[in-house]
């Protein structure tokens, strides 16, 4: 693939930049954050891209640890998305520090010429991928709206263009009970630990007739004090997930009937609520992802991409592709070597030399594909208009020509 002056320039400013790029990477990487304490992580960020003449603007959306980096002014606006927060006890099993990388990476090289193709490029960086999903609060405070595209890529053990995750709602369920003598006067007592069983068995019921996409998981949280005591409060919570919201939305209010069942039948009082945000579908806009994917492959030299992984799990992201067009590929940091995601085995891939080249030339594709974003209305479209079918609403982007802050 030939590229033009342009796009030769905006790989020549991340060619520049990689050894401070991979540091950002590297330094993530050994310093570990979990959701929502990623300090240094987002100041790094903020730091470099600052030096590189973005404005920053530091807790965003009322997030002490999210940002926005903004460089350029009128037309289309693009943005990618930084993550940044670590698991407990893996650290860095999930890659996020490579996430980081190559938003910083795509802003810096598409940054360096967004003054001569018009537009605007953001940095956004998301905390708490991992628990609370900054991106769903974030699409809520209206941060996305007025934004084009948005980009982000996610390290894996091969190349996909897309990712088909599943929606999901964090439900606990708290049963009320009554306590009493387990053995001298059991009849008293009105068992909340009975209810969590039946609960679950329930739920096991329920599983032969669910779609082969949806997902139900949970752990008992509280089951009591003492064997011989009637629990009077025990407690659980659950994932319950499925491909699209509208069936998601359907099984939940078979789960919670599960739970009011149980409490009947023991006697019992639960309280039910969701205890992290929810997540939506992801939405892969097929566009923006194609050409992706071109650039990897065609003018940077990357393995070819399969379309979607056989599963994968939830994600924020999915949040935001439901209200502008929107990328999440995977690609390869294992050299194809079969690993799982939030494992020690995937956080040592995650700060090798072959990490480091394949977060690079992602970044440069990611740059790439949003600089015809921001250049070509023609392109744009195409993606508006995927989004528009496959969502039946209007996307939430600017038009052209415009003036932005």
């Amino acid at each position: 693939m030939e590229l033009d002056e342009t796009q030769r320039s905006l790989i020549a400013a991340i060619d520049s930049a990689r050894s401070e790029i991979l540091s950002v990477s590297h330094s993530i990487h050994g310093r570990p954050e979990l959701g929502k304490e990623e300090v240094f992580a987002s100041t790094l960020v903020a730091d470099t891209l600052e030096s590189a003449g973005f404005t920053v603007e530091h807790g965003y959306a009322g997030l002490p640890t999210a940002l926005r980096a903004a460089k350029g002014t009128a037309g289309y606006r693009v943005a990618f998305l930084a993550e940044y927060d670590a698991l407990p006890v893996i650290g860095h099993g999930c890659g996020h520090n490579l996430i980081t990388a190559a938003a910083l990476g795509a802003g810096i090289g598409l940054g360096a010429v967004v003054k001569s193709c018009g537009g605007q490029v953001l940095v956004i960086g998301t905390p708490a991928e991992e628990t609370d999903g900054a991106k769903v609060a974030m699409v809520a405070h209206g941060c996305f709206d007025n934004i084009d595209a948005a980009f982000m890529v996610h390290p894996y053990d091969g190349n996909y263009a897309e990712v088909e995750s599943l929606a999901m709602d964090a439900l606990e369920l708290k049963f009320y009970g009554r306590s009493a003598h387990a053995a001298a006067s059991p009849w008293d007592g009105r068992n909340a630990l009975d209810a969590v069983l039946l609960t679950f068995n329930a739920i096991n019921a329920l599983r032969q007739h669910i779609k082969p996409d949806a997902r139900i998981h949970g752990i008992i949280t509280h089951g009591g004090e003492a064997p011989n005591v009637v629990p009077e409060f025990a407690a659980a919570r659950f994932y319950v997930r499925a491909r699209h919201r509208v069936y998601l939305d359907e099984l939940v209010t078979r789960f919670k009937a599960c739970a009011e069942s149980a409490a009947l039948a023991t006697g019992t009082r639960v309280e039910i609520s969701t205890y992290e945000a929810s997540f939506d579908d992801m939405a892969s806009n097929t566009a923006l992802s194609g050409r992706f994917c071109e650039y990897m492959v065609s003018a940077l030299g990357s393995g070819p991409f399969a379309r979607v992984p056989d599963s994968f799990g939830s994600l924020d992201m999915g949040n935001v592709s439901q209200v502008i067009p929107a990328v999440h590929a995977l690609v390869d940091i294992t050299a194809g070597v079969k690993m799982s995601l939030h494992t020690a085995q995937f956080r040592d891939a995650a700060s090798t030399a072959y990490a480091d080249e394949a977060i690079i030339r992602a970044a440069k594709a990611l740059a790439l594909s949003a600089l015809d974003v921001l250049r070509d209305a023609a392109f744009l479209e195409a993606a508006r208009v995927e989004f528009r079918t496959r969502l039946g609403h209007e996307t939430k982007g600017s038009d052209q020509p415009s003036s932005m802050s």
